[in-house]
């Protein structure tokens, strides 16, 4: 062995510290996201090299013999010792031990690591994606109900966080849920990407046997091959195209999340948390704190910050096959969308439970000169002056009222101005100048598409529930691919060791 200056020797592999900093944790997260994905390009790959011609029947069914008696609960309680160097190869050691050493060999006919590593990624970041338009899905069915129920209740709608103009809770819900609606979109375009077959790109220029890649990637479930070998093995858009959405994703939440927070405030109490998602002070008997809405912005700000460390972890690295990509950065990506997925469902528990003051809302809405656009609105209609014109006396007649509201007051200041200065226009007649101060009204003569009066939200609202509906059969469609995809691989194992078995 040899020594060193120092006289301590040079470590054989594993070096301590590198097994204790890398091959060890790394052995730990293996075991936990990729032992089952594994185990399935396994059964793929040797039917396939069967079928091909390229194993021989009995080595292929006492391969697969060895698959089914594998002892998972042993590998899955395995502890890093360094007498194998990673999931891979103690698995071929347990084959091994089952149908031989030249069985197990065969096995790795006409595949690399590479390629087995940057399938398991996919097949385990795929299941991500579809938990993530699962959790989409459900909290969006919780807000379409609610925006529902609550389509004509008034709530003052903001601009720089300040009240603007009155409107209603369906309205500001289906503008959250349509962002959600295009995370889900974003989310689904990117599962075909994400789907993609690398089995057979091998180190990276594929291999000399005439394997059946096609086949691998039904056996599966991908939706076809990552074709050329070269990008299936160094290619990384497909988990940075993922993290991307999810932050988007994420952004969106994180929004929504802290109107919710500032809306369950005293100060605003329109929102109110039902007794099984409070926490109580253990101090102060009347609190009543929304920590589940905290715990959904912090989880969403983690998944937003790891999908975007992700990200940055692969800017300027080489394209091809590096660490950089795989052992130490894949299950950050897991976790933010693990959190991702738990904060949508944590908020859409709590909104499902979670009372609304519509008489506060309603209140505020008619408060604060909000509806004095469509007084000015009404003096276009009425007079014939211009907006601009008209813009200017509603002005001057808030500053006059100097910040003390009333609607009698607003429509009489406002007829006293145009008497003063504009004799020549006709006078609004009646109670028109009043009637247009109203909340209801202001929200009502908002007819056009995306607007708030229920001609146009009360569609909107059943076109988001008939998506719902479509987009939970774009996800079914999904994991039914990836499902029968399991059963076709169990099938084809089984007509092989139990010939004319077709249960």
């Amino acid at each position: 062995m040899e020594k060193l200056a120092s006289g301590k020797h040079k470590s054989a592999f594993p070096a301590p510290i590198y097994r204790d900093t890398v091959l060890a944790p790394v052995f730990v997260n293996a075991k936990r996201f990729y032992l089952e994905c594994l185990l399935e390009i396994q059964y793929a790959h040797t039917l396939m090299l069967g079928r091909q011609g390229i194993m021989k029947r009995d080595e292929v069914t006492q391969c697969l013999s060895a698959l089914n008696a594998l002892d998972l609960e042993k590998i899955r309680s395995a502890t890093y010792d360094g007498s194998f160097e990673d999931l891979y190869f103690l698995m071929e050691r347990e084959l091994a031990a089952i149908c031989g050493y030249e069985n197990a060999g065969k096995m790795h006919t006409a595949r690399s690591r590479n390629d087995i590593d940057l399938t398991m990624y996919r097949m385990v970041l795929r299941d991500r994606l579809a938990s993530m338009m699962k959790r989409v899905l459900e909290l969006r069915a919780v807000l379409v109900e609610i925006a529902w129920e609550q389509r004509a209740s008034l709530m003052p709608a903001y601009t720089h966080n300040q009240p603007a103009q009155p409107t209603t809770i369906g309205h500001y819900l289906m503008a959250i849920i349509e962002c959600f609606e295009r995370d889900f979109e974003r989310l689904n375009a990117a599962m075909p990407r994400v789907n993609r077959c690398p089995m057979g790109a091998c180190a990276i220029t594929t291999t000399g046997f005439a394997i059946d890649r096609c086949y691998t990637a039904r056996m599966l479930g991908f939706d076809g091959l990552q074709v050329n070998s070269y990008g299936a093995i160094a290619a990384v858009d497909y988990l940075a195209e993922s993290c991307s959405v999810l932050a988007t994703c994420m952004l969106n939440l994180g929004r929504f999340t802290q109107d919710m927070m500032q809306w369950s405030s005293v100060e605003f109490g329109y929102l109110r948390l039902s007794d099984g998602y409070v926490q109580i002070s253990s101090i102060m008997p009347q609190k009543r704190n929304p920590v589940p809405l905290e715990h959904v912005r912090i989880l969403a700000s983690k998944a937003l910050a790891q999908s975007q460390a992700v990200v940055s972890c692969l800017h300027n690295t080489p394209f091809t096959d590096m660490n950089d990509a795989e052992d130490d950065l894949q299950p950050m990506a897991y976790a933010a969308f693990d959190d991702a997925a738990r904060s949508l469902r944590l908020l859409a528990g709590a909104l499902e439970e979670a009372d609304f003051n519509t008489k506060r809302m309603a209140a505020c809405a008619d408060a604060n000169f909000l509806t004095v656009t469509e007084l000015a609105d009404t003096l276009v209609r009425s007079t014939g002056m211009s907006f601009r014109t008209a813009h200017e006396i509603v002005s001057k007649a808030v500053k006059d009222l100097r910040g003390s509201y009333d609607a009698a007051s607003m429509a009489a200041r406002v007829e006293e101005i145009l008497a003063e200065q504009y004799p020549h226009l006709p006078m609004p007649q009646g109670d028109l100048l009043l009637r247009s101060l109203r909340a209801d009204h202001f929200v009502a003569v908002r007819k056009i598409e995306g607007g708030p009066a229920p001609e146009a939200l009360e569609p909107e609202i059943k076109r988001a529930r008939k998506l719902v509906i479509a987009d939970q059969q774009r996800l079914q469609t999904h994991l039914d691919r990836f499902e029968n995809a399991r059963e076709q691989l169990r099938k084809e194992t089984r007509l092989l060791l139990v010939p004319g078995d077709l249960s």
